[in-house]
């Protein structure tokens, strides 16, 4: 999953960079919070771990309106960095200079530690920090997330389950998990997703595979949800996809489905072209 996923990252960055190529590098103003100019913090601390730390991105003439956008990365719940979000960040400042954006890094699973609920729980302690200083930021409350891959599932599961607030007006899922209990997971043989999937928790049970799916978690007060999908993901069924996308009209979900039906674990060309012009449009729309 991390070579797929920084391929994809990558093909993001290399097909759509000279969006944001020509932008003026702002350097950060450590001595002022002025709304009215840009400001950037990096590698802010909230938690004693080393991975427990985010980038914060305000835009000038931000006010307590500010929206934030969170940027979840993935890496199979094990790997990856916020680093490897930048090239969406970068597009994100150039097409919405009026948002703020949160691009996060989260203590990552091992044998002694599982993703779930420790990475839900540090998603949880930024979101608690960005409220807690939104006088000094000068943002609002109201937030959209970004994930990829194993950030998607993270960004969909906390969205749906642990905004207790529903301060959350937006979710994007790009090649997330949605369904742990899915037949195509269950039964598997691949000896290498199934490693994979058991970095989230230790306890396999249905109950807890329900637990930590979003597709069991969501509910009618669910945010708008716009989903990204290829149809020949080696890792990610097209029914993550698809069920998630059924039950949210079920239950009256604002959503978007999109499935690139020759796409694996990430996509080029038209068909990334398509995905940033869809979700530029989701943004607008919802957040």
């Amino acid at each position: 999953m991390k070579s797929l996923k920084y391929h994809f990252l990558n093909l993001f960055f290399i097909t759509l960079y000279f969006n944001c190529s020509n932008e003026a590098v702002e350097k950060k103003d450590t001595n002022s919070l002025d709304p009215k100019t840009y400001y950037q913090e990096l590698n802010i601390s909230y938690g004693n771990d080393t991975d427990q730390k985010f980038d914060l991105y305000l835009p000038a003439h931000r006010s307590l309106n500010t929206k934030t956008i969170v940027l979840v990365h993935g890496g199979g719940w094990t790997s990856g960095d916020k680093e490897d979000m930048n090239p969406i960040k970068d597009l994100l400042r150039t097409d919405f200079p009026n948002l703020a954006i949160a691009n996060i890094n989260y203590r990552l699973a091992d044998a002694n530690n599982k993703a779930y609920p420790m990475q839900i729980e540090d998603i949880s302690s930024i979101i608690n920090y960005l409220k807690s200083n939104k006088e000094k930021y000068t943002i609002s409350e109201n937030i959209g997330f970004i994930g990829t891959s194993a950030g998607a599932h993270l960004s969909l599961l906390w969205s749906y389950a642990f905004d207790n607030d529903h301060n959350t007006n937006m979710v994007c899922s790009i090649v997330g998990p949605t369904n742990l209990t899915d037949p195509a997971y269950l039964n598997s043989t691949n000896t290498a997703l199934q490693e994979l999937l058991n970095a989230l928790g230790a306890n396999q049970t249905m109950s807890f595979l329900e637990e930590v799916s979003p597709y069991h978690r969501v509910t009618p007060s669910a945010p708008p949800t716009i989903l990204f999908y290829g149809g020949n993901d080696p890792l990610i069924p097209t029914t993550q996809g698809t069920d998630l996308r059924d039950k949210l009209e079920d239950l009256g979900v604002t959503n978007q489905f999109t499935l690139y039906p020759n796409a694996g674990h990430g996509w080029v060309g038209l068909e990334l072209l398509d995905t940033w012009t869809k979700l530029k449009v989701f943004i607008n729309n919802h957040l």
